[in-house]
């Protein structure tokens, strides 16, 4: 039995090893079944690498593929496709157009070396770039909203007529320009005027023999230099108005230079003939003298002598008028979409944004879609200057017209567009121009941080201002007014925000944060904002008349100004003994040889022509007793502040330190 287990154990230990070597005893008909055996195991011994490459898959595996199957299904597209870009694009609106996800876009963008949120916009060039990348094929847009609406519109010749003369009334303040305007029109406006100055451009149109002319009103005060330059853009010719007593002065030769600059031509008033020291002789000689020769001394100006006071000369001026209109032969288009320029603008509180519009082109109608600078609207009302409403103007008609989304500057030209619609998409287009010049300008902008920090880099005394007042054109006429006041190199003015409107919270809180005081120019604060600029510590000043709020800024800038001293001589003392008294030190015996010496002056002691002490006189006596002063011819003794060194010879200077007058 024993030998039989053996025989089996060793049988069975054959089998197993039967791969490695092969028994003899191992039958024939026994091997294929070993090596069936033999295969098993050896699949068993492979990798799981080897059998997948076979064929087999493992679960992780194949969410792999499908993830790398997806990732190859975006929406990349086969062909390139075009993209039409014109102006500066918001990154967002770039990968809108191109179908693509903004994180995609963003992401090229850094590969390409740009930086860029989803709401920032990047100029023209920088989306090409873009776009090119991602497989498109850029095409630069018509600018069919600038070819189409805002280039110089070309009307039919069939349309075109003869227009009434548009006239600038220009001139020194206070030489009657109103006045002539009021008594050709048989009204009175000078009384209303505060401070006697026309504060806004007026537009007036009057008949004569069955004509008409439109005169425009530009106020005669130096402030009003831009509103009176921009007058001057728009007129046909000047009228210039000069007083017979006073003649030429700043102004007249400033609004000869506007007309001239503008090749505009001028037409001589001399007003106030009335007067007793009238001299329209003096004024045509100093007239000449300036380029305004008269007709009549062979030159090509015409002179009017006129009264507005006493309605001499008014028929002579409008008969002039319209000789010039003649030889100027003006004509407009007298059909077609109108085109104007704005005169003013302002917020009315119960009416909302108001414009006065001189039509220049066209037929201006009630109901017009139309777009003015950066703003857009519909003609809601139409008045002509009486404050009668109007349903159309044609050109050369002044106009005041509501329905305008926001408050236009003076001077913005006005241009009747399709629709609303239409409307909307030009100012669209005129933002994303405007951002794109921006982005293409390097532009230094002013933030508070800036500003303090340049305040407190050199000794620059800064006096911040926010102005705000009822129409754009006194903005624009104070803030150049403020922006002329001559200064120290150190000292200037910094108006950081001005606006057409009344006093807000939020001006309030502007000037608590820049230290600025808030002027206001025919507004007033409600109480609520009274309240905060009481809370805030805010200044608020008022004015009805520029050159008082120009004279109230130049004497707060001479506040702010540090004091400047000049030195005035007192006397001078001649040391003749020197004298050490117990208890106060060396005293001078001195004559005092010019002027007087004073008690507690300033004092300087010279010795051979040098200066070796300035101080103060700290006692002064005369013989025995303590005085406040000695004049010139008598003796005394003098003490100097903290100083003994005196020597019989010395020259005792005293002086004092007046503050000087500030000038700006």
């Amino acid at each position: 039995e024993e030998k039989q287990k053996k025989k089996e154990k060793k049988k069975g230990k054959t089998k197993v090893k039967g791969v490695e070597a092969p028994e003899a005893e191992a039958s024939e008909a026994g091997r294929p079944k070993t090596k069936k055996k033999v295969v098993k195991k050896e699949k068993q011994v492979f990798s799981g690498k080897d059998l997948y490459d076979e064929g087999r898959m493992p679960l992780h595996g194949r969410k792999q593929k499908k993830a790398k199957r997806k990732k190859v299904s975006s929406p990349v597209p086969p062909v390139k496709k075009k993209l039409k870009i014109a102006n500066a694009i918001t990154v967002g609106n770039l990968a809108k157009q191109m179908g693509r996800k903004v994180s995609e876009v963003i992401s090229t963008m850094m590969d390409l070396g740009m930086t860029a949120t989803q709401n920032q916009y990047i100029d023209a060039e920088d989306a090409m770039i873009v776009a090119t990348e991602l497989g498109y094929e850029v095409e630069v847009a018509r600018d069919e909203i600038k070819e189409d609406i805002l280039n110089v519109q070309e009307y039919n010749p069939k349309d075109m007529g003869p227009r009434p003369p548009v006239v600038t009334v220009m001139g020194h303040v206070d030489h009657g320009k109103t006045s002539i305007l009021d008594a050709i029109r048989k009204t009175n406006v000078t009384q209303s005027e505060e401070g006697g100055i026309t504060q806004h451009i007026g537009a007036y149109q009057v008949t004569y023999n069955g004509r008409k002319i439109t005169f425009i009103d530009t106020p005669g005060h130096e402030a009003f230099t831009a509103m009176r330059a921009r007058g001057a853009m728009i007129t046909d010719f000047v009228v210039l108005v000069v007083a017979a007593d006073d003649g030429v002065m700043d102004q007249t030769k400033e609004a000869i230079n506007h007309a001239k600059n503008a090749s505009i031509p001028i037409l001589v008033a001399i007003n106030k003939i009335d007067k007793p020291n009238a001299n329209p002789q003096r004024v045509k000689e100093q007239l000449s003298d300036l380029g305004l020769v008269p007709e009549e001394w062979g030159g090509d100006t015409l002179f009017v002598e006129v009264s507005a006071k006493k309605r001499i000369g008014l028929e002579d001026l409008l008969e002039a008028i319209l000789l010039q209109a003649e030889m100027l032969d003006l004509k407009a288009a007298l059909k077609g979409k109108a085109r104007g320029t704005v005169l003013e603008a302002r917020v009315d509180k119960g009416r909302g944004p108001v414009c006065t519009v001189l039509v220049q082109n066209g037929v201006l109608k009630r109901g017009d879609a139309f777009v003015v600078g950066m703003q857009w609207g519909k003609i809601r009302a139409m008045m002509d200057f009486t404050g009668s409403k109007i349903k159309d103007a044609g050109p050369a008609t002044p106009v005041e017209i509501l329905g305008i989304s926001d408050v236009p500057a003076a001077g913005d030209q006005l241009i009747v567009v399709p629709s609303e619609k239409k409307a909307r998409e030009v100012i669209d287009y005129l933002k994303e121009r405007k951002r794109a010049e921006a982005l293409g300008e390097e532009k230094a902008k002013m933030t508070l941080d800036s500003l303090y920090g340049k305040v407190e880099e050199g000794e620059i005394a800064t006096l911040n201002l926010i102005v705000k007042a009822d129409v754009h054109g006194s903005v624009e006429a104070i803030v150049g007014a403020l922006s002329g006041i001559e200064t120290r190199e150190r000292l200037k003015v910094n108006v950081i925000h001005s606006a057409v409107g009344g006093i807000t919270e939020n001006d309030v809180l502007l000037a608590s944060t820049s230290n600025a005081i808030i002027v206001g120019f025919n507004v007033r604060p409600e109480a609520k904002v009274r309240d905060s600029a009481k809370r805030y510590g805010v200044e608020i000043k008022l004015y009805t008349v520029i050159y008082d709020l120009v004279d109230d800024i130049k004497l707060a800038l001479k506040g702010m100004l540090e004091p400047e001293y000049k030195e005035v001589s007192l006397g001078t003392a001649e040391v003749r003994e020197v004298f050490r008294v117990p208890k106060v030190g060396v005293v001078a015996g001195c004559m005092v040889t010019d002027g007087k010496i004073e008690r507690g002056a300033l004092a300087r002691l010279v010795r051979d022509s040098k200066v070796a002490y300035e101080g103060k006189i700290a006692s002064l006596r005369r013989f025995k007793d303590d005085v406040s002063e000695v004049a010139s011819g008598y003796e005394c003794g003098v003490g100097l502040e903290n100083f003994n060194d005196i020597k019989v010879g010395d020259l005792i200077e005293a002086y004092k330190r007046e503050e000087k007058e500030v000038e700006l």
